[in-house]
């Protein structure tokens, strides 16, 4: 599965997936490390990172025998974009209304 084919919504749908993103959001960790945060398996874990790493939210790094877990910008520019799109199209609709209002204030 590519980068592309993870959906960011079902990724981020998963309460210990968030978690480790707020973990690794103060300090890059390693697989280990982040699993005595969590009350699962060592491969649950393995598998939340795999899904996080194929999102685009961290990348996992090799230093030594360790593997390194660190945020990672591309799944959340993806956020970002999805939520500016919405963001845009509330704007204008507010500004339309706003125009309309004032007309009729003008009026």
């Amino acid at each position: 599965m590519t980068t592309a084919q993870l959906d960011i919504f079902q990724t981020l749908a998963d309460p210990s997936r968030r978690e480790m993103l707020h973990l690794l959001s103060k300090e890059s960790l390693t697989i280990n490390a982040l699993a005595e945060n969590f009350d699962m398996s060592r491969p649950a874990v393995s598998k939340h990172v795999k899904i996080l790493h194929q999102a685009g939210f961290i990348t996992i790094r090799d230093i030594g025998r360790e593997r390194y877990c660190l945020l990672s910008q591309d799944g959340f520019t993806r956020l970002q974009e999805w939520i500016s799109y919405f963001d845009k199209f509330w704007s204008n609709k507010l500004k339309k209304l706003e125009t309309v209002l004032n007309n009729k204030a003008n009026a």
